[in-house]
């Protein structure tokens, strides 16, 4: 853990959630749910010191985009710093449900997929679920929101996407639900998110 990443979670702890970034096997598990051969756009939000980040432009086909939402100014510049020398990588110093605006302005339809650490569980509903329709309006269709978080409530929300498959993954402090929202083209308010979940290393299933 970063002394910058320490401070700011001193600082704002509700904003940064998580007193330690992610486990070197969670971000392995997150990053394997993309299909990199197929990715041309890649939206993180609230990628902090940048541990998902790296991963992902390790994978990335050199043509591909990676845009980093960051509200977090002192972060935001230490990403920046560390991408300084990737042109795949954008910095946005800016509020995740800036992504509609953030993609016009720059020109891209839609994002193939779109991952998040953010903690979704202390956001008013409203905000919440103004930021899963951006979201699901930002991915292209067969795109995918790929979260991490400690609580699975967010699936009661995420009515805008056609399915929903978690795993609670074991291999972190604290462990965490890994979910892949999946769109298709086609809203489920009235059916429901298809949802399967299972245990991280553990063969257990649960609805």
């Amino acid at each position: 853990m970063s002394v910058l990443f320490f401070k700011r979670f001193l600082q704002r702890p509700l904003q940064i959630a998580s007193i330690t970034p992610s486990s070197r096997a969670l971000v392995k598990r997150v990053a394997s749910k993309i299909d990199f051969d197929r990715a041309r756009v890649i939206a993180e939000y609230g990628p902090g010191e940048g541990v998902h980040s790296r991963e992902l432009t390790r994978r990335m086909r050199p043509d591909a985009q990676l845009l980093l939402f960051e509200l977090d100014g002192a972060l935001s510049r230490d990403l920046a710093r560390q991408f300084s020398h990737d042109r795949r990588v954008h910095v946005i110093n800016a509020n995740a449900a800036a992504i509609s605006d953030e993609l016009r302005r720059r020109r891209i339809a839609q994002c193939d997929y779109i991952i998040s650490g953010i903690p979704f569980s202390i956001l008013e509903r409203g905000k919440k679920r103004h930021l899963l329709r951006q979201t699901h309006d930002a991915l292209a269709p067969g795109g995918a929101f790929i979260i991490y978080q400690v609580t699975n409530e967010l699936r009661q929300h995420a009515t805008d996407f056609a399915t929903a498959e978690s795993e609670y993954f074991l291999q972190n402090i604290p462990p965490m639900f890994v979910t892949v929202f999946g769109k298709d083209g086609m809203r489920n308010g009235s059916n429901g998110v298809h949802a399967h979940v299972h245990a991280g290393a553990v063969s257990s299933n649960a609805r």
